[in-house]
């Protein structure tokens, strides 16, 4: 392509100014809008305190995001290009700009722990040449690891990024949830890398780092390895020295976010824009080239018409309810919503199997706090992969409707809005009201209570054979019962406590399923009116074209021989300056 994407569309609007073609016109301002809105979003994710902030910070040469020994980032950091300093916070359709050294006080748990300002992002604008090169960078929060609550919201993020690094410092080989969250990362993203931290901490980085592309190799995963050492780039870029800069490992990093990362983003929106471009020229010149060849030959104008009236009627047909990718679409969103469901739902069910199990093997409330994280995080996981998995399904799908719509020929697709948030956000947490206490107090009372009734009762049978109501046999047997009462009452109230367990795990699975099956279907309804609504307007496209073909072509045969042959003239001008301005474009 010898021009900008951005002049490419420009030329091609000028082009077809004359057309008066407002359907083709609103496709190429589409298009300019999103070249012009085209930021490339990188996601830098990993579990708590493995120096993803110090990472952001290396790369952008600036302390953006805060920075402590024992206090993690809390909320997501979103820096991106501006031409002065600035942070806003964001919640909801809220925001609001704070001074910029006001920033550890939102993003971080000193200031905000657990999010308490319930705060969706925090955005960070710097003038820096790599953001202004159209790199979004987000630092995503570590707390409570990838398998976690927060793990969930990074991996519901998955489907709107670009491209992801996964940070893992090199005090110890990738764990088992930082290989299913690269698995998962793989399977919806089109670029993953890998980068070790603190590689001047530990000696033993190297070991660890071969370590750990052998376990990626062993999953069948090849992304993009790096080593960095955050201090020795930070000590660089104070100094200027530049061996230190390269020992820090930083170099291959930026030239791998610049060639890979916004290379390929760059690529890609060149192909869409030469896609939208031609596609437009085509439809402009193929009336063209219908009326060139009316006037031509007009005796061979009513076959012409002909094949236009059929292709008309054809392209009529695509807006049916009847038409193939109607039918793919609303057949394909109906068991993409059964089939997401039912994964769901298998994937809960197994949840509370394996938590009830828990529960019945002893006190739950001994073990509240353990048993709560592990639901908590293993419902986060599982909502997590069946997300990726119906986005997946979703994109599949897309191009299923693609290839019916037109098996001919490639259709670029809209940007389908396959990322349903953060699902667990809403969710209530996992608690459970029991306050039966059995101090020593109460099992007093239950010893005594059965103490008091076995005395009374083998006292009177003793009393019947001659002896006094308190006697050896009365007291052994108080001593028994008492123990026995209060061995019951301590397994009436563990029961009574694990069915509380059981009912509030329930709630809370319950409450999961709703809230995450409420946003899988809010997904996959505006992916299919996405898609409808994308291929209806082509399919709109196409008739207009052709109906204006058919009319030229109906007027050349009523020409007379000058007007023909001055508007061959006409025609052949025409193409040319729409074939230069198709041949500017190319992918």
């Amino acid at each position: 392509m010898t021009t900008t994407p951005i002049e490419a569309v420009d030329r091609a609007l000028a082009a077809i100014a004359r057309y008066e073609r407002p359907d083709l016109e609103a496709r190429l301002r589409q298009a300019r809008a999103r070249l012009q809105d085209d930021r490339v979003r990188l996601l830098v994710v990993g579990e708590f305190k493995q120096g993803k902030s110090m990472l952001v910070n290396g790369l952008l040469g600036a302390p953006v995001c805060p920075v402590f020994d024992d206090i993690a980032t809390s909320v997501p950091t979103v820096v991106r290009y501006a031409e002065q300093p600035v942070v806003t916070l964001v919640r909801g359709d809220s925001r609001i700009e704070v001074p910029v050294d006001q920033l550890p006080v939102y993003a971080s748990e000193s200031g905000n722990p657990g999010n308490a300002e319930r705060l969706d992002h925090v955005e960070v604008g710097l003038p820096r040449p790599i953001l202004g090169e159209g790199l979004e960078l987000v630092d995503t929060p570590g707390v409570g690891g990838l398998g976690s609550v927060h793990g969930a919201a990074t991996m519901s993020a998955l489907p709107t990024a670009d491209a992801v690094l996964l940070v893992s410092d090199a005090s110890q080989e990738y764990t088992a949830p930082e290989l299913e969250f690269l698995r998962n990362a793989v399977a919806v993203c089109p670029n993953v890398a890998c980068v070790v931290t603190k590689t001047d901490l530990y000696p033993d980085w190297r070991f660890v780092a071969a370590q750990n592309q052998a376990h990626l190799e062993a999953v069948g995963l090849k992304p993009s390895f790096f080593t960095v050492s955050s201090t020795l780039r930070w000590h660089a870029l104070q100094t200027g020295d530049q061996d230190v800069n390269r020992e820090s490992g930083y170099p291959p990093l930026v030239t791998y976010i610049r060639k890979k990362v916004l290379g390929e983003a760059e690529s890609l929106a060149r192909r869409s824009t030469a896609h939208d471009v031609h596609a437009v020229i085509d439809q402009i010149t193929s009336s063209l080239r219908a009326e060139e060849s009316a006037q031509s030959d007009p005796a061979s104008a009513q076959a012409l018409i002909d094949q236009l009236s059929a292709a008309e009627q054809r392209a009529a047909g695509l807006k049916e309810r009847s038409a193939r990718w109607q039918q793919t679409l609303s057949d394909g969103v109906a068991d993409l919503n059964a089939d997401v469901d039912y994964d769901l739902r298998d994937r809960m069910r197994e949840i509370v199997r394996e938590a009830e199990e828990s529960i019945m093997d002893g006190d739950p409330t001994k073990i509240w706090d353990q048993f709560t994280k592990w639901v908590q995080d293993t419902a986060a996981s599982a909502v997590s992969a069946n997300s990726v998995w119906a986005t997946q399904r979703a994109r599949w799908l897309a191009r299923r409707v693609a290839e019916h719509f037109d098996a001919d020929r490639e259709q670029t697709l809209p940007s389908l809005q396959t990322s349903s948030g953060d699902p667990l956000r809403a969710v209530r947490a996992l608690e459970v009201r029991s306050d039966e206490k059995f101090g020593v107090g109460g099992r007093f009372l239950s010893g005594l209570r059965g103490g008091y009734s076995g005395l009374l009762m083998f006292g009177l049978l003793g009393s019947a054979i001659g002896l006094s109501l308190i006697n050896p046999i009365s007291i052994g047997a108080a001593v028994l019962l008492g123990g026995k009462t209060i061995g019951d009452e301590r397994k009436r109230i563990v029961q009574r406590r694990q069915n509380d367990a059981k009912a509030a795990l329930r709630r809370y699975i319950d409450d999961v399923t709703f809230h995450a099956g409420k946003e899988s279907r809010d997904m996959l309804r505006v992916l299919q009116r996405d898609l409808r609504d994308h291929f209806t307007a082509l399919a709109d496209q196409l008739k207009r074209s052709l109906q204006e073909s058919i009319q030229s072509a109906q007027k050349s045969v009523k020409a007379s021989s000058a007007d023909r042959s001055a508007r061959l003239k006409e025609i052949a001008a025409e193409l040319a300056v729409l074939e230069k301005v198709r041949a500017e474009v190319t992918p």
